[in-house]
């Protein structure tokens, strides 16, 4: 099983566990982190959701052999409708990253409450590099953290950040030590234990209300461009590429 899920004192924890393909999500494996949040978000006794990888690595994005045979097209694809359960979740999200959190690894990030990031961890969001767009509200929500030239280096030229800058610019709590990321970040999803739980997601639904629409039209905007881009000859130079282990020629494009 490639998602591993469990709930243990209040916390229902999702673990991308798919190590001997770097954790590269499938369709499949966002159909059941989509029913894994929404059955978290349903369950009177969870009190926030932990979604963890590998020690060593996130994830590394989408399974892009997965994708080219089952390309997105609509909102009931499972990547929408994960990208949706999280947006609804109504109770924390905490994230804990070690490793590298590529492509969707960083973008789901900025959908969590709370991040905590290992020194060893390299956040990439290298959608261009791959002949495609930013995804999942990125080409909004990583302007307004890191301004519009700062982002123009994380979604055009692709370039990595560390935890430390993503503590810098607002992405993640705390940077630790990679063997302390998991335990800590538990131990402060555990903290909501001791919180009043309707208060609790009252006061999420108003840090994320007003700015709620704009996010879900935006992310609705990428999404037709970012199924466009898939079936794109520019798009399919950078997969052949990729699964060739070479650099993509894009010199022929305009």
């Amino acid at each position: 099983m490639s998602i591993k899920t469990a709930t243990l004192n209040g916390v229902a924890t999702i673990e991308i566990a798919r190590p001997e393909k770097k954790n590269a999500i499938t369709q499949a494996m966002y159909s059941e982190m989509a029913e894994a949040l929404r059955a978290a978000n349903a369950d009177g006794k969870v009190r926030a959701v932990l979604i963890t990888g590998q020690p060593g690595i996130f994830t590394s994005g989408n399974d892009l052999e997965d994708f080219m045979a089952r390309p997105p097209r609509d909102a009931e694809a499972p990547v929408f409708q994960f990208m949706q359960a999280l947006l609804a979740c109504e109770k924390p999200v905490i994230a804990a990253v070690t490793g590298a959190a590529i492509g969707i690894g960083t973008t789901l990030l900025l959908h969590c409450d709370l991040v905590y990031v290992a020194d060893d961890c390299r956040l990439a969001m290298p959608f261009v590099a791959l002949g495609l767009v930013p995804e999942f509200g990125s080409s909004l929500v990583v302007p307004k953290l890191l301004g519009h030239v700062k982002a123009a280096e994380k979604l055009l030229l692709g370039d990595p950040m560390t935890g430390a800058e993503a503590v810098e610019w607002g992405i993640a709590n705390a940077v630790l030590p990679a063997a302390e990321v998991l335990n800590h970040a538990r131990r402060m999803a555990e903290r909501f234990n001791g919180l009043a739980p309707s208060a609790v997601r009252a006061s999420k639904k108003l840090m994320r209300e007003p700015g709620l629409a704009e996010l879900q039209r935006v992310i609705q905007t990428e999404a037709e461009i970012f199924g466009a881009r898939l079936r794109s000859p520019e798009a399919m130079e950078a997969f052949q590429a990729f699964f060739q282990k070479r650099a993509p020629d894009f010199s022929k494009f305009e």
